[in-house]
């Protein structure tokens, strides 16, 4: 009997060890984005003394987004410093700054303002490392919300994805998730060149799952890699920022009527993860890419153009297609800026045409 019970004991044991992990779930934690940019900023200050962060409202205010909560209390005003409303004037000091040795993060209350500053983005920061024959490098990151919000006009929904992306000396990169903002930003911070890193206004408060790993302080995305958020192998989406949740509730959709997506959070702009996409779309032989910018020269045209210059484009079995935002500046009107911005439905539309599953 005791021999008997000894092995139920043992087997009991086996079992429970099989069916309770004492490890910590891989995705238990929640973090929102606004908390993973806000992460990344106070590791990379704490890490590299040079890095300082300017802008409107980003010290006593804490941010108009809070994306810089507390890092003024803890780093003072020589690092964490009030600007005017002179976008122009803190980007060329900022550039100088860099120039000059230290790590400015230059934030931008929206990326529509940027425009006031894009000399100092494009001519003194993107082309100084060039016209100096790669003597003189500009370690700086210019950051903000981009693209569409809710409620604020055509002055203040516009993607800069395309803008940006375009110019040769920049790195641009697109975060969609919290992994993305934290592990991104850091990645910027700590580049020896201009990073322009795209935020959406309306994922800020998004939680997502992340690992152990993102919460470490040395979690680091590579600049220029894409990732795969979900496998399939009918057709490719490709994405970035807030498209790529479009893209996903697509898929989820989607799957209900067997249709299998393979959907593509881009991450970075600049440079584009081409292999990324072509070796997605060699596997499921059509693409629709997703973005909320216009269409005339976006993202998603440039994407097009690159698979017709690949080996992808003689795996393709329909053309590709395009979901974009309305060819038109943002209406006020919250039903036509719905109408405006590419939608669920959209995307599945577009699907299903691609797979010839409608006309």
């Amino acid at each position: 009997m005791a021999v008997t019970a000894t092995r139920i004991a043992k087997s009991l044991t086996g079992v429970l060890g099989r069916s309770f992990s004492t490890s910590r779930v891989a995705a238990a934690n929640q973090l929102t984005v606004r908390d993973a940019l806000n992460s990344a900023l106070d590791e990379e200050m704490e890490h590299d003394e040079n890095v300082f962060l300017m802008g409107e409202e980003v010290a006593q205010y804490d941010g108009a987004y809070k994306v810089s909560r507390g890092l003024w209390k803890k780093y003072g005003d020589q690092r964490v410093i009030d600007t005017p409303i002179t976008e122009a004037g803190f980007a060329g000091i900022a550039v100088g700054a860099a120039l000059g040795g230290l790590r400015p993060v230059c934030e931008f209350m929206t990326f529509n303002f940027s425009m006031q500053a894009i000399d100092h983005v494009i001519n003194s920061a993107a082309k100084t490392f060039y016209m100096s024959a790669g003597l003189l490098h500009v370690p700086i990151v210019f950051r903000g919300p981009n693209g569409a919000a809710a409620g604020v006009g055509a002055q203040h929904s516009q993607c800069f994805g395309a803008w940006y992306s375009h110019c040769p000396g920049l790195k641009v990169v697109s975060p969609y998730n919290s992994e993305d903002a934290k592990g991104l930003l850091k990645a910027a911070i700590r580049d020896p060149d201009p990073v322009v890193v795209l935020e959406n206004e309306l994922m800020y408060g998004t939680a997502f799952p992340v690992t152990d790993e993102v919460l470490s302080n040395d979690f680091v995305l590579p600049i220029g890699k894409a990732k795969i958020e979900r496998e399939g192998n009918h057709i490719t989406l490709v994405a970035h920022s807030r498209a790529v949740q479009v893209a996903l509730e697509a898929a989820t959709a989607l799957a209900g009527e067997g249709v299998e997506c393979e959907v593509i959070n881009l991450r970075t702009l600049r440079p584009l993860d081409e292999e990324a996409i072509v070796q997605s779309v060699i596997k499921t032989h059509n693409l629709v890419t997703v973005e909320q910018g216009w269409p005339q020269c976006g993202v998603g045209s440039e994407i097009c153009a690159r698979i017709v210059e690949s080996p992808a484009f003689h795996y393709l079995d329909s053309p590709v297609i395009r979901v974009t935002g309305v060819d038109v500046p943002m209406p006020y009107a919250k039903s036509l800026e719905v109408a405006c911005v590419p939608q669920q439905h959209d995307v599945i539309k577009a699907v299903k045409k691609v797979l010839k599953l409608i006309k």
